[in-house]
């Protein structure tokens, strides 16, 4: 079964290679994704363990971030490697995550040889996968090679269950492979269960990304970020965070209407993708709205502001007024919106968000706002900005509901010490 997937992986690889490395989120950094690394890419081993953790994305690495204080705190002289899969998870790490880590690499492509050789380089003692990350070759050779292997923030799509079990029962299941299986809530820790993970290997602990959220920077707005976007002290603003297409035009005709009862009110737009930035442009001078970029310090001094900057949007959020979150207009299925209510501003997102149900069951009523259609959006924003005590008290009840449901990495942490202290069965 085992070799099946190997020659599989091998074989969509060779068809799937030009298209890897022509994308713009994967075409860098081949060599670290063979598996190969020049020598000062990965740090010489301390006197402590070293975790390898991977998450695909930049917003996988913040969820991961967490827990680095916690590992340092119960490892001391531990090294902490992340790797991702993304150019702009890999620009993340090395900006934002470098000063708390001791490496940012690319990860392996699931092949058998590479990941044997990344194993054998990084030599970790605890491998940590982050939500899905299931890559059997990388999961076996790490197994193979005696490293612990743990899931954390662990989800498992409730309209994929049919999909994992076929996969598993064909090319053997890698969830047998796995030490620890960490999982965000009951309903998580009860699929993984029924996808044949052991018992006395899943645990609930929570999600790590409230942890991050909770431990934001609340009430310190960056002034230096403030004067780039071109927006001045007193003034109200909207910002519309993590927005997809089909989603500017309808924000900017709110937006539009809103001017009338509210002349100082400005709008800030952070695409999903910045590449997306001169068509929000566009849409912008469509409407009849000035418009500047964040990248150029709005010296058009428009109303209407892009931001087309990695690694701004948390700090951006400290400046909002309101929020909106995009990917929820759309069948996106939402994105963060956790992040602004934990900078203690009230949130509003649309009727898509079936990748953060989770989110939105804690959020609604408390500091969130789900809106039917963009009408409904237009109807809400109206009526908080002519209260703004009600503003006010729903961005601090948004920041505490983000505060209580902290704690995970910690638990995280304490699961992952038990596991390093048991002997690697010989099976294995």
């Amino acid at each position: 079964m085992r070799f099946l997937y190997v020659l599989a992986s091998y074989l969509l690889f060779a068809v799937l290679f030009p298209v890897l490395s022509l994308h713009r989120k994967t075409r860098h950094g081949l060599r670290q994704r063979l598996g190969f690394y020049a020598k000062g890419e990965l740090p010489e081993r301390g006197p402590g363990p070293t975790f390898w953790l991977h998450g695909a994305s930049a917003g996988d690495l913040l969820a991961l971030s967490p827990m680095f204080g916690p590992l340092r705190a119960r490892f001391p002289g531990c090294r902490i490697v992340l790797s991702t899969m993304t150019n702009s998870g890999y620009m993340m790490g090395r900006e934002r995550l470098a000063k708390q880590v001791d490496g940012v690499v690319y990860a392996p492509y699931d092949l058998w040889g590479a990941t044997r050789r990344a194993v054998k380089a990084i030599r970790p003692d605890l491998l940590v996968l982050e939500y899905t990350e299931i890559w059997p070759n990388l999961i076996r050779a790490a197994s193979r090679a005696g490293v612990r292997v743990a899931l954390t923030n662990g989800r498992f799509s409730p309209a994929h269950q049919g999909k994992y079990r076929l996969l598993f029962s064909l090319i053997g299941n890698p969830l047998r492979d796995m030490d620890l299986f960490l999982m965000r809530g009951e309903d998580e820790a009860e699929r993984v269960l029924g996808l044949g993970a052991p018992g006395e290997r899943v645990f609930m602990t929570g999600n790590t990304k409230f942890d991050a959220l909770a431990a934001a920077d609340v009430g310190r707005e960056d002034e230096a970020l403030r004067s780039a976007l071109g927006l001045k002290v007193g003034e109200r603003v909207w910002i519309a965070g993590s927005t997809h297409e089909g989603e500017e035009e309808h924000l900017l005709a709110v937006y539009r209407r809103l001017l009338d009862a509210h002349p100082d009110l400005r709008l800030v737009i952070a695409p999903r993708y910045i590449e997306r930035a001169g068509r929000i442009v566009a849409l912008a001078r469509e409407a009849g709205l000035s418009v500047g970029l964040r990248s150029k310090g709005n010296e058009e001094g428009g109303r209407v502001v892009v931001l087309d900057t990695i690694g701004e949007l948390t700090r951006a959020y400290g400046l909002a007024t309101l929020v909106f979150v995009g990917g929820s207009f759309t069948k996106r299925g939402g994105q963060n919106i956790l992040e602004p209510a934990g900078q203690g501003k009230p949130v509003l997102f649309g009727p898509h968000m079936e990748n953060f149900r989770d989110s939105v069951q804690v959020l609604v009523g408390r500091g969130g706002i789900q809106v039917k259609d963009v009408e409904h959006l237009y109807r809400v924003m109206s009526e908080l900005l002519a209260k703004p005590e009600t503003v006010t008290s729903l961005g601090e009840l948004a920041r505490g509901t983000v505060r209580q449901i902290s704690g995970a990495s910690q638990r995280n942490v304490e699961h992952m010490a038990r596991v390093l202290a048991r002997e690697v069965p010989e099976s294995r």
